[in-house]
């Protein structure tokens, strides 16, 4: 894999004696290092929102767990500023971290930071959306959105350098898949009301009993309302539906935005002002991305949304149940979403746009960790099944797209 290296030692050179300019900033060049980045970054961003999911159905309120993600999100992007972005001396057009930050790149600067908020809103959104539609059908339905929307208008600001005979494909591909998503949503949707049907007649014939809840069945559903922060019975699932159809409105945009950022397309930066570098672009990135989640989430503390509890600053800070996963969602987000730019960087921001099939990671925890889909029908089943395939496909495609930036 070629991959610039952090340490480059001239023949006969002594450790002791490696001059300063041998350091160089560590910068993803290679297709191969871009795909491995991808990859990673798919495995990242499809694990977070189940361990965020699993802090809802525990009965944990959304903001608090969304507080203490922001907190960690933002110190992934320092880390790997402080690390990747600052580490070695810069490369022609490429200064550190520390460098860009005096410089005149506003307009750069604002792109990465509005890509911020879209991210931070549709984050947002999609954490109450998990709890209506499920943790599965909202990542497709947002997945979808972000590839019809984000993905073209990626390939024609990167100067069309992937291959579009494979890429556009690959995203028809993804719409196969969506649609097979919703099938398999409506689908289970219906078996879950025929189990809670059923489980209502056995109690006026007298046949109910007393059972531990099993995955999968009417009581289970039961005791899962019961224990979670987000009340879902009796509510319309469109309103689960709006609330994801806004999120992936969101994710379609924040790409491209960082995309003008590290690349000036529209040529705004003066003559002589170095683009941004991609550690510095994430790092604004998730500076606006934090800003506008503790803004919102303080303000649903005292006001919040959808018949939640009222709750308060006070209480957020002594509130330690499930503190550490929340923690842990923001870094796998914080690294996922830097994975996806270093990979874009190097390779277009269309191709990167692969890390969108992350459905396919989310439905995998969905069923182990939570239980969708246990005792559904055979035809939810072969749905599913169908659904996975088309998005393995889909991702091979987009993946296979890659192309090579030109850093002129």
């Amino acid at each position: 894999m070629e991959i610039q290296q952090f340490l480059s030692v001239p023949r006969g050179a002594a450790i002791q004696g490696i001059p300063s300019g041998e350091l160089k900033m560590y910068v993803i060049e290679s297709k191969g290092g871009a795909i491995a980045c991808m990859l990673l970054s798919l495995f990242f961003l499809g694990t977070w929102p189940a361990v965020m999911t699993s802090l809802e159905r525990r009965g944990r309120l959304p903001q608090h767990t969304y507080l203490d993600y922001s907190i960690t999100n933002l110190c992934a992007a320092v880390l790997i500023a402080l690390t990747f972005g600052q580490i070695g001396d810069p490369k022609p057009g490429q200064p550190n971290f520390l460098t860009q930050l005096s410089q005149d790149n506003w307009p750069s600067v604002l792109f990465a930071m509005a890509g911020g908020v879209f991210l931070s809103l549709g984050n947002l959104a999609t954490q109450y959306a998990w709890a209506f539609v499920g943790l599965s059908v909202t990542e497709v339905i947002t997945a979808s959105i972000t590839v019809v929307i984000g993905t073209t208008l990626n390939y024609f600001l990167d100067d069309r350098i992937n291959k579009a005979e494979i890429l556009f494909p690959g995203v028809a591909c993804f719409l196969i898949a969506v649609c097979l998503g919703a099938a398999v949503s409506s689908s289970n949707a219906a078996d879950n009301k025929r189990k809670l049907e059923n489980r209502t007649k056995d109690q006026e014939n007298g046949n109910g009993t007393i059972v531990e809840a099993e995955y999968g069945t009417a009581d289970f559903l039961i005791e899962l309302e019961n224990k979670r922060a987000i009340k879902v019975f009796g509510k319309s699932v469109w309103i689960g539906l709006v609330i994801s159809f806004f999120a992936g409105l969101c994710f379609s945009l924040f790409s491209p935005s960082f995309n003008l950022a590290t690349n000036d397309q529209w040529h705004l930066l003066k003559k002589g002002v170095d683009r941004l570098v991609v550690y510095t672009a994430f790092f604004y990135f998730s500076c606006s991305c934090f800003v506008i989640a503790i803004i919102l989430n303080v303000t649903f503390l005292y006001r919040p949304v959808l018949n939640l509890p009222k709750s308060s600053f006070k209480a957020y800070i002594n509130d330690w149940n499930g503190r550490g996963l929340a923690f842990l969602s923001g870094i796998l987000c914080g690294f996922g979403n830097g994975l996806q730019f270093m990979g874009g960087e190097a390779a277009g921001y269309a191709a990167a746009d692969a890390v969108q099939a992350l459905p396919l990671v989310s439905t995998f925890w969905g069923i182990l960790i939570f239980g969708e889909y246990r005792k559904s029908s055979r035809i939810t089943y072969s749905l599913l099944v169908s659904m996975l395939l088309m998005f393995i496909i889909a991702v091979a495609l987009l993946m296979a797209s890659s192309g090579h930036r030109k850093n002129s």
